[in-house]
């Protein structure tokens, strides 16, 4: 498997176009997805889970690529179902069938290795070995040594629904000459949706749920987006120029004022070209850097970047948990801490560790500990009035509840280092 990659990333080097994808996705590819798959995952529309389809593994994948060979595989709708969200909002899940879940894998990695080495240095998100804390260092670099005075947040609205199918075509054919292969991605783009009974078109979108829709999404907003800023607005703007993006997040940061007016209002008419919108409310320039003293931050990923100083009087950027998301992360935890008030302890704390851990994983960076902080003091707190609730007539002691989390429960800690410099990424 490892030679076969090299061989596609050394042809995407090579030449402008790749041929004989289609052969990727064999007897073997497809066993090896098998294998990468996670037992008892929520099942689609076929109702197929891994055991099930493993008990005669040989027999389902040699028919299945029979059938794709003869073009009569077609991908089945994406079952629609949805998951509470901390606002009693729900949120819209895709749950492919599993024969389609092992084909998007194969086709995804195929897909990764070819645009890995034609996607540039400013896309992170869904990429691998790239991650949510890079950019947070990038922008932290870049505006603390670069002459940046303002900053372009800018949202896209509803960019996986909103996907155009046919320039994510032409993107693609301009650098994929097997037509099989884009034949089959054409079918998951068009499979459509079932929730309930009712089957709903795909005429514009990614697939939802699927495996290979975050390298799709990449590839339009490389096309829509990255390419732009590198040919375009780098030669445009007169003053110094930076863009960040991860998955379909992105700022750009500006020397000048008017050049960021001026690509903001360009902005809207670029993202039209490909079927997009740009969300007006959430989109704005914000003065900040060494030379603009505003107090105002602006938010990206989860966290809030904003000019402060050092304990020396010397300009930082400050990086903490956004107030939204510690709002979101607070109503979370305190529901599903009344929720499991009446598990038994030893098991409640452990899980409690497990996921204040996740949070110190990811919001732990330099800088922000005294959020990090606030959130473990929150959830201690909150946990023991949802035992107090439920041992309302004997109160625990709150000197035997300390004893016990502080038995469970590790102290609040930093993970990420978004000071230290890191080699560039080749």
């Amino acid at each position: 498997m490892a030679q076969e990659l090299k061989g596609i990333r050394y042809q995407s080097r090579t030449y402008a176009k790749l041929e004989t994808l289609m052969n990727r996705v064999n007897e073997a590819s497809i066993k090896r997805e098998h294998q990468k798959q996670a037992k008892n995952k929520a099942v689609g529309v076929d109702g197929v889970t891994k055991t099930v389809y493993g008990e005669e593994l040989d027999e389902n994948v040699k028919g299945l690529i029979a059938r794709m060979k003869r073009f009569s595989y077609k991908p089945l709708p994406v079952r629609r179902a949805y998951i509470p969200k901390a606002d009693g909002k729900l949120r819209p899940l895709g749950i492919p069938a599993y024969e389609d879940r092992l084909v998007q894998g194969v086709m995804a990695g195929v897909l990764n290795d070819i645009y890995e080495e034609r996607f540039m240095d400013s896309s992170y998100g869904f990429r691998p070995g790239r991650n949510a804390h890079m950019v947070v260092r990038e922008i932290n670099r870049i505006i603390m040594t670069r002459k940046v005075n303002y900053v372009l947040e800018a949202d896209i609205k509803g960019f996986f629904d909103n996907v155009d199918h046919a320039w994510l075509m032409k993107f693609l054919e301009n650098d994929i000459a097997d037509k099989n292969f884009l034949r089959y991605v054409k079918r998951f783009l068009i499979a459509g949706v079932m929730e309930g009974t009712e089957r709903e078109e795909s005429d514009k979108g990614t697939p939802q749920g699927g495996q290979i829709s975050p390298v799709l999404a990449n590839v339009y907003l490389h096309y829509a987006l990255d390419l732009w800023y590198a040919k375009v607005l780098r030669k445009q703007c007169k003053g110094e120029v930076y863009y960040v993006r991860y998955a379909d997040d992105f700022i750009l940061m500006f020397q000048y004022e008017n050049e960021a007016l001026a690509v903001m209002e360009a902005l809207k008419g670029r993202l039209g070209k490909f079927g997009l919108e740009v969300a007006e409310a959430k989109t704005r320039i914000l003065p900040i850097g060494r030379f603009k003293g505003t107090k105002e931050g602006f938010d990206f990923l989860g966290f809030t970047f904003f000019n402060t100083q050092t304990r020396q009087g010397k300009y930082r950027v400050g990086v903490r948990t956004s107030k939204k998301k510690m709002k979101t992360k607070k109503e979370t935890a305190k529901a599903w801490l009344r929720e499991n008030m009446h598990k038994p302890v030893s098991e409640t704390m452990k899980r409690i560790q497990a996921a204040l851990q996740g949070h110190f994983n990811y919001y732990g960076v330099s800088g922000n500990f005294a959020q990090i902080s606030k959130f473990w003091k929150y959830v201690q707190n909150e946990y023991y009035k949802a035992l107090n609730k439920r041992h309302q007539k004997r109160s625990m002691k709150y000197y035997d509840y300390l004893r016990i989390w502080k038995y469970y429960v590790k102290e609040p800690h930093l993970t990420k280092d978004i000071w230290k410099v890191e080699p560039k990424l080749i």
